[in-house]
């Protein structure tokens, strides 16, 4: 079946499976290999995309769900060879290690900062609440949505469109 969909600003139109996956579509049809796959059973988020602007387990969607969506990857968040803050922050505060888990933290992460660009700590555990980390651990994570917060904050409203970020 013909599944379209807009991934990462674009148009995409791919013949699936209608058991397939959208997590496998991204990864092995569109080659957006930044979504990783870590348990296949929605409890890691390391396959953590936006879905429609909500974080969601690409592993737990099945392809023709997302028909007529807007998709958003890891990929898709830098702004051409210029990171997006959150992607920055990620780095700057090392909160990556292995990187097995980045994509789905930066995704989650930047969810919650397209929705609220001073959360509390609470705010953002609760917003990580769903990704795993088993090398970096999670005080170098938080201080990294901290930093993109606070950069984002300094921002002005037009720089904080969808489309900007």
């Amino acid at each position: 079946m013909k599944v379209r969909f807009r991934v990462n600003r674009r148009e995409a139109a791919v013949e699936v499976d209608p058991g397939a996956r959208l997590l496998d579509v991204l990864r092995n049809d569109l080659h957006l290999t930044g979504t990783k796959e870590g348990c296949g059973e929605g409890e890691c988020g390391a396959c953590t995309i936006l879905l429609n602007g909500r974080p969601v387990n690409s592993c737990l969607v099945l392809a023709p769900q997302a028909d007529g969506c807007e998709i958003t990857t890891i990929e898709g968040i830098a702004d051409g060879p210029h990171l997006h803050p959150i992607q920055e922050a990620f780095v700057e505060e090392g909160g990556v290690q292995c990187g097995f888990c980045t994509p789905g933290f930066v995704m989650s992460a930047y969810a919650l900062l397209r929705a609220n660009r001073s959360p509390t700590d609470d705010e953002i555990l609760a917003a990580l609440e769903g990704n795993l980390c088993r090398c970096t651990g999670y005080a170098k994570i938080l201080a990294a949505v901290r930093r993109a917060a606070a950069r984002l904050a300094l921002k002005p409203d037009s720089e904080h469109t969808p489309e900007a970020e």
